[in-house]
């Protein structure tokens, strides 16, 4: 695959570089153990080499007017769709995910991501004027992009597309655990265009490579995915240079059933928001939340859900969930369904006794769970959904936003309306309502310790750029910057 070759080098100023350090991370492949590569582990020397090809590149780049900024991206996603069987079968043995699966959600849909943010790029008003006063936009500056490795395509995408459209120049630390399609893109950026220095990619751990690039002096923006715990330390490291700070953290994702809905059909489309990718999604739908007189229908449509899964090797076609990332995350995974036992959940599904070889854990749901129990409040991220009961919607509500986190909710009701109505009520940045799809136009955040920022669109562009205001000594003098659309 392309990039695969470049694997132990730093991608910095436009060049594949050797690292200054001589170590190196092994990428496995967590349905068989075994070593795929391996990649640099990242010095803080790295780093700063990275940085500062970023800075000196930000000139020339945000320099391009925005329709030329959106040609190279363009062109760097039709690239990209000329490699989805590569990029899938590469994230598949990085992440695990079913191929099937990979293809769609894991290349498909970050490019599509991509696209929408060109689309958005020209959509958005880059000026506004008030009286005598011209605001503008400009690029924020130097930009880290520190990514996760569930999806790692799609974060970067969503990130480093965003920033790019903005004008921004970009420093990558992918995650060291699925690091391959990073590369890939940086090839494609080459191949569509891209300015030595605009995008550069340092691999590493996030204790070196990591800390270096949130504490630079010379990054002025910093975007994360990941844990809610590392979010906290990046927003307190980078708050000595007070520097922008997007984060995109936990989720605990409520779907509430009302009374009227088809629960059977509620259910099983909450399962299928929980179990993908094996539960590591930041916005599962991990806690379903049921009328209390059709609890039961809940549980029956949800062990037909689970019977119809099959885990195991993700490159088999009838595979419908592939392993856990790790074997220190499948043991988390078990340690949360013994807490669930023991803390009184009552299992309708799935076996939380059972321990398969490898790093597979088999889908378990857990009814009679209450909004205090850890498997309730704790993000899990794995497949494990939990099914709590409530006797009026109030009370529904109540038990939805009983949590530290909101990224995503679910809404399921007789009708939108009513279903709309309870949504405007959950504390989360996202709500699906009777199915509704995410749309990549519309904004992706959350509230409390979800994160703070959007991705996606208009509102994924803004967070990469500065609002400036031109004063005039009169209305008619205003003079609109040449280069935007």
């Amino acid at each position: 695959m392309t990039g695969v070759e470049h694997a132990g080098d730093q991608f910095i100023a436009g060049q594949w570089v050797g690292s200054t350090s001589p170590d190196r991370l092994p990428v496995t492949n967590p349905s068989t153990g075994a070593l795929i590569d391996a990649v640099c582990k990242g010095s803080a020397e790295d780093a700063d080499a990275a940085v500062a090809a970023a800075r000196a590149a930000l000139a020339e780049w945000s320099g391009f007017p925005v329709l030329e900024r959106i040609e190279v991206l363009r062109r760097t996603a039709t690239i990209l769709e000329e490699k989805v069987e590569d990029l899938a079968s590469r994230i598949t043995d990085e992440v695990g995910t079913p191929l099937s699966l990979s293809r769609d959600v894991q290349v498909r849909r970050p490019i599509q991501v991509l696209r929408a943010l060109c689309d958005a790029g020209i959509r958005m008003s880059w000026t506004e004027q008030l009286g005598n006063t011209l605001v503008t936009h400009e690029p924020l500056g130097v930009v880290v992009a520190i990514t996760p490795w569930n999806f790692p395509l799609h974060q970067t995408l969503a990130k480093v597309g965003a920033a790019l459209v903005a004008g921004c120049t970009v420093v990558l630390k992918p995650s060291e655990v699925a690091p391959f399609s990073s590369y890939a893109l940086a090839d494609a950026l080459v191949e569509a265009g891209l300015p030595a220095g605009a995008f550069n990619v340092v691999t590493g751990t996030g204790q070196i490579v990591g800390e270096q690039l949130v504490t630079h002096p010379g990054v002025d923006g910093i975007t994360f995915t990941g844990s809610t715990a590392v979010g906290r330390h990046i927003a307190a490291a980078a708050a000595g240079t007070i520097k922008r700070v997007a984060l995109e953290l936990g989720g605990k994702g409520p779907s509430v059933v009302l009374p009227g809905a088809d629960v059977a059909a509620a259910a099983k489309a909450t399962a299928a928001r929980c179990f993908t990718n094996s539960g590591q999604v930041c916005a599962a739908l991990s806690r379903l939340i049921v009328p209390r007189a059709e609890l039961a229908e809940a549980e029956q449509a949800l062990q037909e859900f689970v019977a119809a899964q099959t885990v195991g090797d993700p490159r088999d076609p009838g595979t419908t969930m592939g392993p856990l990332v790790s074997s220190a995350h499948k043991d988390l995974v078990l340690s949360y369904l013994e807490q669930g036992v023991a803390e009184g959940a009552r299992a309708v599904a799935g076996d939380p006794y059972r321990v398969d070889d490898g790093n597979f854990v088999a889908p378990v749901v857990f009814s009679d769970v209450t909004p205090e129990m850890t498997i309730a409040q704790e993000e899990i991220f794995g497949p494990v959904l939990s099914v709590l009961a409530y006797d009026d919607v109030d009370e529904a509500v109540e038990i939805a936003n009983n949590s530290q986190y909101g990224l995503v909710g679910a809404v399921w009701g007789p009708d939108d309306d009513g279903a709309a109505e309870i949504a405007n009520r959950l504390r989360v940045g996202m709500v699906g309502i009777n199915g509704g799809r995410i749309n990549v136009d519309a904004p992706f955040g959350g509230y409390r310790q979800s994160g703070v920022g959007r991705e996606f669109g208009t509102f994924g562009i803004m967070e990469f750029l500065e609002t400036k205001s031109l004063n005039f000594s009169g209305s008619e003098a205003i003079r609109r910057p040449a280069g935007l659309p």
